[in-house]
This record gives C-alpha cells, structure tokens and sequence, in this order.
C-alpha cells in the first residue's frame, strides 16, 4: 500500500455532486485516525476547476484523470479508467458515495479488479487500527459490522447523508493536483448516453433547510395540515412529510423524507404524528436535533428523538406556534 485513502469525486456536466464532501469527511476521518495520507480523484473531460475545488480540501493531492470518452458518464468507461487510476495509485482503501452513478460502475469496477465492495454504509467503527464499516439489512432493522478479508484495494460506498457534508475541512495549504495518464484507446464504450433527463424541478430542496417541520398520519386529514404549517411559518420552517401523507397527495412528493425520498441533516426536526418506520428514520436520523410529538408513548420515533412530547399534537402544536410567536415578537 502506497497511497492510503482514496476518495471518488463524482460529478456531472461539470457540477460537483454535494455528497462526495460527505465522502471526503469519511476519508478525512479515517485518514486521521489510522495514520494514512489522503487523496481524491476526478474523473471526466475539462475539470480541472473541480479538482482545484477538491485541492482545497484538507487531503494530500488530487489525482486529476481527463479524456475525451469520459466527457460523459459511462459504466464502461469509469470503470476501464478508475480500474487504471487504481492500479497506478494503489490505495488501501477507495471511498465513493453510495450514489446512483456509483451503484452502477462500482460493482463492475471491484469485479474487474477481482475486489470486494462493501456499499451502502451508515459508519465506521474502528477494531485496533482495522477499520469495521457499519451498514443495515432487513431493511435497516440490523445493522451489520462488516470488515474486508482480501487484500487492498478495498472499495466501500458510504449512504448519503452518512456524513455531513458541512464538516468538510479546508486545508491549511492548496493541495497538489496531479494529472494521471490512462489508455481508452481499446475500451469499448457500449452505453451511450442520450439527453439527459431532468426531472420536474423541485419546489424546494429539502436538503438545505436548517428547520424542518414534518408531519406523519397523526395529523389524520389534509384539512390539518395548517396546523402544522403555522408552525412552520413561525419558525421560518419547510414543511415536510413520511410517505403516507405524499401517498395521499396532501402534499407534493417533493416534500418527502426517506427511503424513498430525501435525506435531510438540518439543525433541527419536527417529528409531528410520525410513528417512526425505519424507511422514514433513514432519511432524517443525521438531523442535529430531533424533537418528536406522538400521542404513542411507544412510538418508535422517540429511541432516536432528542426531545419527546407524548401528548396530542392538536393541543400541543397550537400551543407551540403561540410561544414561538410571542419569542419572535419579543426579540
């Protein structure tokens, strides 16, 4: 092993994708604690601002990789050149964010390589100096200690919103951008990409609220929802929602926290009538503070709420949005 930790920064048309800063948190992290030096590597064609971006980060070097096949993202193509960027760097230990693009190029990459992958990780835990990654089965009931029995490279994928992106520490220095050499000539591209879709653009990213104010089935009927809103409003607040609620288009999709719609991390959350099924606490569990209000003494939501009310949220919510106004007012 020559280059310790190596850290996959993806990116798409030339934006940066926001969860390779929770990736490098990992890499920082684990860099620090184990005693090995840090790097990261950008893949793709006229990027180098990305990796100027990146070198400003607390790491040792960015390995800079250009070619014209890699001016769009192709599984054969990220992985015939990682495959030689890795074999040319030769780390320990290759971190990548658990995103759709990774999901799609890793598995083929480590085949290629003849490694193993570990993906979708929650944590690390470290055993003496061996780092134990942490990630969840049976639909994130169990969470299972997992540790690599071959030999380096070792390639795992850390889930977004596993790290906060906002803990990404600058460097005291520029780091060193280093151009890396790879041959596509013989790689033979058989995806080719077409216009890439965009999606109905959202009304709001929830990923960058710092309060958010969601609400579950406790709140029983669309027509209570401005209970909730008010208090919103008065906490300067995006509302929110777990699946039941979107299912029941009492508000947009794009207003979903979970498995199956946005992970968040803001400063503070507010669980109103939300039980706590493992699909929503996947999506807002990193969240700084949590405070949850559930008639259920037993609701799952409060073994990981800092705050808990028992009581109903009818009562308690009016009662909530009066004092915050009246602090507002006073200030």
């Amino acid at each position: 092993m020559s280059n310790g930790i190596l850290v996959f920064i993806e990116q798409r048309q030339g934006k940066l994708n926001k969860t390779s800063w929770e990736a490098l948190v990992a890499g920082q992290r684990l860099a620090q604690e184990i005693g090995q030096p840090l790097s990261a590597v950008v893949l793709g064609k006229g990027v180098q601002a990305i990796a100027s971006e990146v070198a400003d980060k607390r790491l040792n070097q960015v390995f800079l990789v250009e070619d014209d096949t890699l001016e769009n993202y192709t599984p054969e193509g990220y992985s015939a050149a990682l495959q030689q960027a890795l074999t040319q760097i030769d780390p320990q230990l290759f971190i990548l964010s658990h995103t759709y693009q990774a999901r799609d190029f890793a598995p083929k990459l480590a085949a290629a390589l003849g490694k193993t992958l570990i993906s979708d990780c929650i944590s690390y835990k470290l055993d003496g100096s061996t780092p134990v990654f942490v990630r969840q089965i049976f639909q994130g009931k169990i969470n299972a200690d997992v540790v690599f029995q071959d030999t380096p490279p070792y390639l795992v994928t850390f889930q977004a919103g596993a790290f906060r992106a906002d803990l990404v520490e600058s460097g005291d220095s520029k780091a060193e951008v280093k151009p890396l050499a790879v041959s596509m000539r013989d790689v033979v591209i058989r995806a080719h990409p077409l216009e890439l879709f965009k999606g109905v653009k959202q009304a709001v990213d929830l990923t960058q609220a710092e309060i958010i104010v969601a609400i579950g089935r406790g709140i029983k009927s669309q027509e209570n929802i401005p209970i909730a809103q008010k208090l919103a409003e008065a906490l300067g607040a995006e509302i929110a929602a777990s699946r039941p609620i979107c299912d029941n288009e009492w508000l947009p999709m794009d207003r979903q926290i979970g498995s199956s719609g946005q992970t968040v991390q803001p400063k503070l959350y507010i669980a109103l009538g939300i039980s706590g099924a493992i699909q929503h606490i996947v999506g807002m569990k990193n969240s700084r503070t949590i405070v949850a209000i559930n008639k259920d003494p037993d609701a799952p939501i409060f073994e990981i709420a800092d705050y808990g009310i028992v009581g109903d949220l009818f009562e308690i919510v009016p009662a909530l949005t009066e004092e915050v106004q009246k602090l507002k007012e006073q200030s």
